[in-house]
C-alpha cells in the first residue's frame, strides 16, 4: 500500500487572524493568564499549520517598543481590555541600515477594543502599548514562520535606528 505525505500548508495571515480572534474569545484561558502588576507576562500556545502563538498579559502602561517580527507574518487580538498600535505605512529594508529618516505622513494610529485586531505583513513595524492607567491588557499573537528573530528599534522623531537584533533563545 503506498501513501503519501502530503507537506502542510503554511498558515495564510487570515488564517492566522481567525485563530487569535478564536483563541481571545476563549474566556477561560484569558482568565487563567498570570498577570503581573509591573511586567508583561506571556504563556506560548500551539499555533495553527506550525505557526508561533502568544497570549500576552499587559499591566497599565506597558508596552513594546519599536520592534518588527524578523520576516515572518502575522495578526494579533485584544482578549481583554484595549491596545493601540502604533505602525509604519511603508516597508523597511530588511537588512544593511543601521538609522532611517522616515518621511512625512507614515505614521498610524489604531486603537483595538476587546475582539478587535489585525493580520500584518513580512515588513511590519510597530509598537503596542496598553495606555490605561488602570486596566490589565490580554492578547493572542500569532506569526509564521515561528519568529526567527526580532529587531528592535529606538524612534526619535523621524529617524527609526536599529538597535538590539533579539534571537528566541533570548526571549
Amino acid at each position: 500500500m503506498l501513501t503519501s505525505r502530503r507537506k502542510a500548508t503554511a498558515p495564510t495571515a487570515a488564517e492566522l487572524l481567525d485563530f487569535a480572534r478564536r483563541t481571545a474569545a476563549d474566556t477561560a484561558l484569558v482568565r487563567d493568564l498570570p498577570l503581573d502588576p509591573d511586567g508583561r507576562t506571556w504563556v506560548r500556545l500551539e499555533g495553527p499549520a506550525g505557526s508561533e502563538a502568544w497570549l500576552i498579559g499587559w499591566p497599565p502602561g506597558a508596552e513594546t517598543g519599536w520592534h518588527d517580527h524578523g520576516g515572518s507574518y502575522g495578526a494579533f487580538v485584544t482578549a481583554a481590555g484595549e491596545l493601540t498600535e502604533l505602525s509604519l505605512a511603508v516597508p523597511l529594508p530588511t537588512q544593511g541600515w543601521r538609522a532611517l529618516e522616515l518621511a512625512d505622513g507614515v505614521d498610524r494610529s489604531r486603537v483595538l477594543p476587546e475582539g478587535k485586531g489585525r493580520a500584518f505583513g513580512r515588513h511590519h513595524v510597530h509598537q503596542v502599548e496598553n495606555r490605561s492607567p488602570r486596566t490589565h491588557a490580554v492578547s493572542v499573537h500569532a506569526y509564521y514562520p515561528p519568529l526567527p528573530l526580532m529587531r528592535r528599534f529606538s524612534r526619535k522623531g523621524g529617524t527609526l535606528r536599529l538597535e538590539l537584533v533579539e534571537r528566541p533563545e533570548e526571549w
